[in-house]
């Protein structure tokens, strides 16, 4: 099939680690996603409430063959769930599965066929639509001069937001300076505290940066003006149990495997960014060489999920 009048033609060597980065950001039965292409990559958002948003970054690095001619950046929606589900058709465990993906089809469809088996042929369509409502822009920004942000290996994450949903409702994340730990509680039909401490837990808080500080004036004469001083502070901010639980449910198995861990940023406003890295590596059976002659390292695909504290749900869905 020609590529003349497609935006984009790429192949990917590894069906199973696009299916696992996807996966990630599923987080119920049905669910619409949104796809953008670029010269640099595609994006696949998915959206809830307009208080959770997940992304996920397969840049072109990750392709094996990555052709873009499109002017701008064309958007499309689909069901994401029938995305991961037809590619699941092409992943064949233990061997070498090379895809090549193409929009649009003649009738602005998403194209998925098999390009490495000499004994048949896979192919399927995917019929998308024009998307409803533009993506929110998050525009996470640094609470401070310096983000705020700690590391957890993925699998405790996953295991402590797994344990918070006995309590229910919320669940209130506090970063203390002084000293340095991260505090997950949960309460509703009881409470229950999980506490990382920084010094205690290397293993598990593998790493910290909590540099937020406040104006704190200090005078035992209260008719005297005296010197301000800015002072470490904690910070702390709840959020629902649902829209969390959504940021680790599904981690792929790999990354578990692979002992990763994931980042959590606290920004303006208490929105929460959860970052997970899920390896998207090339077979073993097949080695590609690229034009410049040499062989790329392993691939990573970059997930992202943003959700809104509790305090501004309210606000912002009413504007």
């Amino acid at each position: 099939m020609s590529s003349q009048g497609s935006d984009l033609v790429c192949q990917i060597d590894n069906v199973q680690g696009m299916v696992d980065a996807l996966t990630a950001v599923r987080w119920k039965r049905q669910q619409d996603a949104v796809l953008e292409l670029s010269e640099h990559g595609i994006v696949l958002i998915v959206e809830e409430s307009r208080c959770l948003q997940a992304k996920v970054y397969l840049q072109r690095e990750l392709f094996i063959q990555y052709e873009f001619s499109a002017r701008g950046r064309p958007r499309f929606g689909l069901s994401l769930g029938l995305f991961v589900d037809c590619l699941n058709t092409f992943s064949v465990p233990g061997r070498s599965n090379i895809i090549e993906i193409r929009y649009p089809g003649p009738d602005m469809q998403l194209l998925l066929k098999s390009v490495d088996s000499m004994d048949a042929c896979i192919y399927a369509e995917i019929r998308t639509r024009i998307p409803e409502t533009i993506s929110l822009d998050y525009n996470f920004e640094p609470a401070g001069s310096t983000p705020l942000s700690f590391t957890v290996k993925s699998a405790a994450l996953k295991e402590a937001i797994d344990d918070l949903e006995w309590p229910g409702s919320g669940v209130q994340i506090t970063v203390e300076p002084v000293p340095p730990s991260v505090t997950f509680r949960g309460d509703g039909h009881g409470d229950l505290q999980i506490d990382f401490m920084y010094y205690v837990n290397t293993d598990l808080l593998i790493a910290f940066q909590c540099d937020h500080k406040v104006s704190h004036r200090h005078s035992t004469d209260l008719t005297t003006n005296s010197p301000t001083m800015l002072v470490l502070a904690m910070i702390s901010h709840r959020y629902k149990y649902k829209f969390l639980r959504a940021t680790t449910s599904n981690i792929p198995s790999s990354v578990i495997r692979d002992n990763r861990g994931s980042k959590l940023s606290i920004g303006r406003g208490g929105i929460l960014k959860v970052q997970h890295l899920v390896s998207v590596v090339r077979s073993s059976s097949i080695q590609h060489i690229d034009s410049a002659g040499y062989q790329q390292p392993s691939r990573i695909a970059y997930i992202e999920f943003f959700v809104k504290p509790e305090e501004l749900e309210g606000i912002q869905n009413d504007s």
